[in-house]
């Protein structure tokens, strides 16, 4: 029975994966300090450490066995990073050199949550930057000590979990509560920059399939190969516009060329963002 670490499994993607894990037969433990996980979604059937993964991965404390790290746990947003780089320098930089120096010395693998921030620029903002360098760090601990990595690079998720985090909560889940409370659906910009919305579901069967591979820091696209712009997802939920400034850092465009993660893990994309936005209408 494969033996799971989650990095960040009480939070949206991770505590997905972690029922995930468990439904397919995984031993999972999962680790995470609750800065943005909830122990709502905690399991009985599932060990939890609340703490700093980084504490817990160099203090000697966790004496499982593991097979396998899903390294989630990271400072997630891009307009936070603004206000505190070293903070997001030390959790997504820094962190992941933690998470791939654990597996070095304890024989197992590592994929870890990478960004499709990259494609906008990796100086774009501290964020892109951290999460970049994170995958350059699996990439050194792969080629100098043979550790196996593989670095997946999310595109735009939704779905159960949404978080709801003030004005940094991801677009499809602000038109959620919008639509719920009968508010206009506010839009940052002009509304015409496109976005490749990739369901949760379809993240952790991707992370679950790149982690049966044998890798050495290989990138791996998690999207739909298909994007919509903000006013197109405004339209599918329906409703009044109404149109905010522009933040800055953040790209005009997002689109997944997923060739590369379906031929070589066999993963494609099952879910579909107008069949989920009319699931939230009805």
């Amino acid at each position: 029975m494969t033996h799971a670490l989650v990095t960040g499994g009480c939070g949206f993607v991770g505590s997905n994966l972690v029922d995930m894990l468990v439904e397919q037969g995984y031993t999972v433990t999962v680790v995470d300090d609750l800065s943005a996980g909830k122990k709502e979604y905690c399991r009985d059937d599932v060990k939890y450490y609340f703490e700093d993964f980084k504490t817990l991965l160099t203090d000697g404390s966790l004496v499982e066995d593991i097979d396998v790290i899903f390294h989630l746990a990271a400072e997630a947003r891009i307009q936070p990073s603004f206000e505190d780089p070293l903070y997001t320098c030390e959790n997504n930089s820094y962190g992941t050199a933690v998470v791939c120096e654990y597996a070095r010395q304890n024989d197992c693998k590592v994929v870890y949550a990478g960004s499709s921030s990259y494609y906008g620029g990796v100086y774009l903002n501290p964020y892109a930057f951290a999460k970049w360098h994170g995958e350059t760090m699996c990439k050194m601990y792969s080629e100098v000590y043979g550790v196996t990595t593989g670095v997946a690079r999310f595109f735009n998720v939704y779905g159960p979990r949404n978080p709801l985090i003030g004005q940094y909560t991801p677009v499809v889940a602000i038109f959620e509560e919008q639509t719920k409370e009968g508010g206009p659906l506010t839009i940052v910009g002009d509304g015409e920059q496109r976005r490749d919305f990739t369901h949760v579901y379809d993240i952790c069967s991707g992370l679950i399939a790149i982690s049966k591979g044998e890798w050495a820091g290989d990138v791996f696209n998690l999207g739909t190969g298909t994007n919509h712009s903000i006013n197109q997802l405004a339209d599918m939920f329906g409703g009044e516009k109404k149109y905010l400034p522009q933040r800055p850092g953040e790209a005009r465009v997002t689109l997944a060329d997923i060739t590369k993660t379906t031929e070589m893990t066999g993963w494609e994309p099952c879910h579909n963002l107008q069949d989920y936005v009319k699931g939230v209408r009805s």
